[in-house]
């Protein structure tokens, strides 16, 4: 499984695998999948089966005009990052290494652009005990947690130093 960049041809599928994952990620259009391919750092994408997308990963860079309560509180904290906006496995993806892939992609770009820290977080309410887990194995830590969506949500706001 080859990681590549995402062409508009993918965002139709794109946009069906990301809305069947809510609550895990925010719902998006198919508006916001083109402005983020405008504005991320990387949107990475991994084909499965017969062609059929088994992942996705948008990423962001420092200094970008995006309206998200976390990538603001990072954004106040941090000058060198990249940061995971979202990630989602296909159900036909799950169990093959797809995330972690996505993962080891995002940190490779990071690297070259010598950013010091991914960043990402995950909701504890409602809790993502397999996101969780994910991020622990790989060496993230909590650096902090907010509520988001009025108080419906609250998320734990991870960092792993990247190295060189």
């Amino acid at each position: 499984m080859d990681v590549r960049l995402v062409v508009d041809a993918d965002l139709d599928e794109i946009l069906s695998h990301n809305n069947a994952a809510v609550p895990a990620v925010n719902a998006l259009t198919r508006t916001d999948l083109e402005r983020f391919a405008e504005i991320a750092h990387s949107f990475l994408v991994i084909d499965g089966i017969e062609g059929a997308i088994a992942g996705f990963m948008i990423g962001l860079g420092p200094g970008v005009a995006y309206d998200s309560r976390n990538y603001e509180w990072f954004s106040t904290r941090y000058e060198s990052f990249i940061y995971v906006d979202r990630i989602v496995v296909a159900e036909a993806g799950r169990g093959l290494g797809v995330g972690t892939r996505l993962y080891d992609e995002f940190a490779r770009r990071g690297r070259l652009g010598n950013d010091e820290v991914m960043l990402a977080e995950v909701n504890i309410r409602p809790r993502n005990d397999g996101s969780l887990a994910f991020h622990d194995a790989r060496g993230f830590v909590s650096v902090g947690e907010q509520d988001t969506e009025g108080g419906s949500k609250r998320v734990t706001l991870l960092e792993k130093k990247l190295g060189g």
